[in-house]
């Protein structure tokens, strides 16, 4: 129907516009003093883009087709498009290269009618740095924004995707898929249920156990017959936590039952979990995808890469029962109301001297048809600040509300 919004799309009204701005300004705040540059890319993509990352399936992506028939999508991500521009648009740029997004994205919900396809996302992309201090300064960086946001019953989720992966190998093809899956969604049953050996059996229990604090996730793991590069990278985790302990006062899980829905992770994955009215919510996640930019570089050169995405319809909901947010819009600090005919070029000028202001300020013109009653009655119901009335041959009377 003409009246309503397209399935799965919603408007935002003036106050919800409002509360999306205060946390996007605070996100950017954080991220600007971090030295993070925003970067916008195109809506729309090509799906070769969109499916070479592997970072969302086909029939997930909205598609439309160009006029020369080209299969285009609408971005269910911003990382991919964005390693496409720094190995396309940004080349011979100097790294590291730290980059930053406020940005819808669409997702198509299968089999869900009306669900929500549009989403509202705010993250940060730090490409051309790998190892420890890239790391660790992605997930400090994290921890701050959440800070900024006044945001404390949260807690880090920590894997680490190669890890998983080479636990994984021990499994045949043929089930990999399913022990992956049974895994992903700590379904204890449906491991139980596939034809594996006993052993195969007791280690899908033991990585679904690979969770909880460090020190005990850590001890469990050295009593697995681990290989010389799983070792090393265990080591390098060991050190990250270490080094998040040491600098920042927030809850870590380790995980390496923790496995994304994105394939091109090769590194440390991680998700921020807020609770609320004891219900676990996923408020961000992001990773390390160190071949992700390799897919999209004219010479298939590798760059690091690692970020991270706040979901910022999460952080509203959250943020939307503190009450933390705006509950109004901004009211307009100044009403001019020009005093006759005679006045509509003072008025204008008066009202252009003071939006020239140094700070900001919201200044109103009356559009005529009320008596002065009616205008001051509608300022005080608006929450007006001022009002000016302005008159050809005297200078403006000032009246506070």
């Amino acid at each position: 129907m003409v009246y309503q919004p397209a399935a799965g799309a919603r408007d935002l009204l003036p106050l919800d516009v409002a509360q999306k701005r205060w946390i996007e300004d605070r996100l950017q705040q954080v991220f600007h003093r971090w030295g993070y540059h925003r970067i916008i890319t195109s809506t729309l993509e090509r799906m070769d883009t969109l499916m070479a990352g592997g970072a969302i399936g086909r029939r997930a992506v909205l598609k439309l087709l160009s006029l020369e028939d080209e299969e285009l999508g609408l971005r269910p991500e911003l990382t991919a498009s964005i390693a496409r521009t720094a190995v396309t648009r940004m080349a011979g740029a100097a790294y590291p290269q730290r980059l930053y997004y406020n940005a819808n994205v669409f997702q198509r919900q299968e089999s869900k009618h009306n669900r929500q396809q549009e989403f509202y996302q705010a993250g940060v992309e730090l490409l051309g740095s790998s190892g420890l201090l890239a790391n660790a300064e992605i997930l400090l960086l994290a921890t701050e924004s959440l800070a900024a946001l006044g945001l404390n019953n949260w807690h880090l989720v920590l894997g680490e995707a190669g890890i998983t992966r080479s636990l994984l190998e021990a499994f045949p093809p043929k089930l990999f898929d399913s022990v992956r899956n049974a895994i992903a969604h700590l379904d204890r049953v449906a491991l139980d249920e596939l034809p594996l050996t006993d052993e195969l059996h007791e280690r899908a229990r033991l990585m679904l156990d690979l969770r909880g604090h460090p020190s005990v996730v850590f001890a469990k793991l050295a009593k697995l017959n681990l290989e010389e590069s799983q070792l090393e990278s265990v080591d390098e985790l060991k050190s990250l936590v270490e080094l998040l302990e040491s600098c920042g006062n927030f809850s870590i899980i380790l995980d390496l039952s923790l496995i994304q829905t994105f394939d091109y992770y090769t590194g440390i994955v991680f998700e921020v979990v807020c609770n609320t009215n004891g219900q676990p919510i996923t408020i961000g996640r992001g990773g390390r995808y160190d071949n992700l930019l390799g897919l999209y570089h004219p010479q298939g050169e590798n760059i690091p890469g690692i970020g991270f995405v706040f979901l910022l319809d999460g952080l509203y909901e959250i943020l939307s029962v503190s009450q933390q947010l705006p509950q109004t819009t901004p009211a307009t600090n100044w009403l001019v109301v020009a005093m006759g005919s005679q006045a509509y070029t003072k008025a204008f000028a008066y009202s252009a001297k003071l939006r020239n202001s140094a700070h900001l300020v919201r200044v109103e013109m009356d559009l005529g048809g009320r008596d002065e009653n009616a205008i001051r009655e509608s300022a005080r119901c608006r929450g007006i600040g001022q009002i000016a009335w302005i008159k050809a041959d005297s200078p403006p009377v000032i009246e506070s509300m």
